[in-house]
């Protein structure tokens, strides 16, 4: 369109019609800055809000912005809170976030909170404030417990998701279930798995039968197993299930009902559950095997040729999420019979231990990256690699849009070679064209950061740990990966020159994280100073405020954000904003 011309002049109620066909919010941007005219629509025809960063934008202004929200996500801690490097009390509350929203957006029908703290009160606001409330989604959040659920329970009268993962949750007692009025009967997805209190399985089992709808169910551990039997019979239409603690002595009569209960589950898809060792229990699932697409055995213990009995039926699973128990051979059987698999994630079932008890090493990578030819998605604890490994894995898989390799002991070199592994992650960088986020580990130099920095152009968000020698390779990151959004840094030689050198890259990133760098404190108050959109945030709980250290101290960790809002004003004290 030539410059100075506008769009062609139809009546709103078209464009407004052509917008609603516009989902992804970078398009929806690029509509919002055309003309002043779809501006205005954008703002009025908006109904869904993602915030990356909760002290990126003041809950007030984005709700002001936008007030026919419908459904609104909002993001608070870096990612690394989910590693323990983020102080507790360092901040994201969400307490702003649902009072601006209560106030500007009556129609909201859904909530998504990740990695923010969320208290009973503002759970209660929420119950109270939004008529047609539909969806509560939490996720690695604190700060609430059974009240709060409660207040969900008694007055979201539409209630359809009420999802809770991997949250840290005060729940004093299962009472909460029995505030589901005996009228309700909407929801279509209950996750409670994170809950550690104990439940009045009549008023679930009561629930259940009244949600005729339901389709996903994932119950907590307090749920044992002879009461699942009951549960899937009163549920057989479920798609997604969580089975609760998949364990008890073993009893042929219960053995029968289980057996009899998925045999029932005709529709399910979706299989989860804490289960341990007695593997008495697992056939009596092998019915549903063949129509699963995703397998969640992260808390399953069991072991060996049980295991692989099991994943090896499961031959059109396309996410398979599994404990290090499965080994090489496990991942031989995943890549001869899951040719469908998309997405793998194997986890340490001793991260801490110093030596390694199971039989897992990059050749089962590998076998899995040969025979599963869909596959674009991997998370890959171990104890060794080789740089050959690597190279295997990129030419298997040149569609892998994430690769997050984690090994266990820092700098762990190729362990036939003895050589740092730069080789190999070059190679993934170079044959992945499509990669969006990658986490490096083992011996690196800063070699490996120069060919991510040339070749990773779809880069979003990086993830490096005890890694490089010298402030060249963050120079080689912030220099390179044009499309970057998150980096993540920890246990790096990285210090003050790459970063002022780079500066302004920091404005085209959503954030960035350094923690046990070589980062001084003057290099803080530099960038500040230099890049104002900026919120440069210095964490130090050890050594509390640093107004009296000199410039050349090392901050101990180093929070960057972009931000339209300014310096927040819910700071502790061990937090200091340039």
């Amino acid at each position: 369109m030539p410059v100075g011309w506008g769009p062609p002049s139809l009546p709103d109620e078209v464009w407004e019609h052509v917008f609603s066909f516009v989902e992804a919010d970078v398009d929806r941007n690029s509509i919002s800055v055309v003309c002043r005219g779809w501006h205005r629509l954008e703002r009025l025809t908006r109904r869904r809000l993602f915030v990356g960063n909760c002290y990126s934008v003041a809950p007030s202004v984005a709700t002001s912005r936008f007030p026919a929200l419908r459904a609104v996500a909002v993001k608070g801690k870096p990612h690394f809170a989910d590693f323990n490097l983020v102080p507790v009390g360092w901040g994201a509350a969400a307490r702003a976030w649902v009072a601006a929203l209560a106030s500007a957006c009556p129609q909201l029908e859904e909530i998504r909170f990740k990695r923010m703290v969320v208290s009973d009160e503002c759970l209660d606001v929420i119950s109270r404030s939004f008529k047609n409330f539909r969806a509560l989604f939490l996720a690695t959040c604190e700060g609430f417990g059974s009240d709060g659920l409660a207040a969900i329970a008694a007055n979201c009268r539409h209630l359809r998701v009420l999802d809770l993962q991997e949250n840290e949750v005060n729940d004093k007692c299962g009472n909460w279930l029995s505030h589901f009025p005996e009228s309700f009967t909407s929801l279509v997805s209950l996750n409670f798995a994170c809950l550690d209190g104990e439940v009045k399985l009549s008023v679930l089992e009561r629930l259940i039968s009244r949600c005729t709808s339901l389709k996903c169910l994932r119950l907590n551990q307090a749920v044992p197993l002879e009461r699942l039997a009951s549960i899937l019979q009163r549920a057989p239409q479920l798609v997604d299930l969580g089975t609760g603690k998949f364990s008890t002595d073993p009893w042929p009569e219960l053995y029968s009902k289980v057996e009899s209960a998925f045999a029932g589950c005709k529709k399910l898809k979706s299989l989860s559950g804490i289960w341990e060792s007695s593997p008495y229990y697992l056939p009596a699932i092998y019915s549903v095997c063949d129509n699963l697409i995703s397998l969640n055995l992260s808390y399953a213990t069991i072991e060996g040729p049980d295991l692989m009995n099991l994943v090896s039926r499961c031959r059109n699973i396309r996410r398979l999420w599994v404990l290090d128990y499965i080994e090489d051979a496990g991942l031989n059987a995943v890549a001869a019979s899951c040719k469908h698999l998309q997405e793998l994630r194997v986890f340490p079932s001793d991260p801490f231990g110093v030596e390694a008890h199971v039989s897992l090493t990059e050749r089962g990578l590998v076998a899995v990256s040969a025979g599963c030819p869909m596959l674009h998605t991997v998370l890959y604890f171990c104890r060794q690699m080789t740089n050959a490994a690597l190279i295997d894995v990129a030419r298997n898989r040149p569609n892998l849009t994430r690769f997050r390799l984690c090994i266990i002991e820092p700098r762990t070199p190729d362990y036939l070679t003895l050589q740092p592994l730069d080789a190999g992650f070059s190679a993934i960088v170079e044959s992945c064209k499509d990669l969006r986020r990658l986490s490096v580990s083992g011996l690196l130099t800063d070699q490996v950061f120069k060919s991510i920095g040339e070749s990773a152009h779809r880069l979003e968000m990086l993830s490096v740990a005890f890694a490089g020698d010298s402030d060249a390779g963050l120079h080689y990151i912030l220099s390179g990966c044009s499309s970057l959004r998150k980096l993540e840094i920890r246990d790096c030689p990285f210090g003050d020159k790459p970063l002022l050198m780079n500066a302004a890259k920091l404005e085209t990133m959503r954030s960035l994280w350094m923690s046990s760098c070589s980062v001084s404190l003057g290099a803080c108050k530099i960038l500040a100073e230099k890049m104002p959109r900026l919120n440069v945030e210095v964490i130090d709980e050890r050594r509390g405020p640093c107004d009296k250290l000199p410039n050349s101290s090392l901050v101990e960790k180093l929070y960057v954000y972009r931000t339209v809002a300014g310096p927040r004003t819910d700071k502790p004290q061990f937090v200091r904003i340039m």
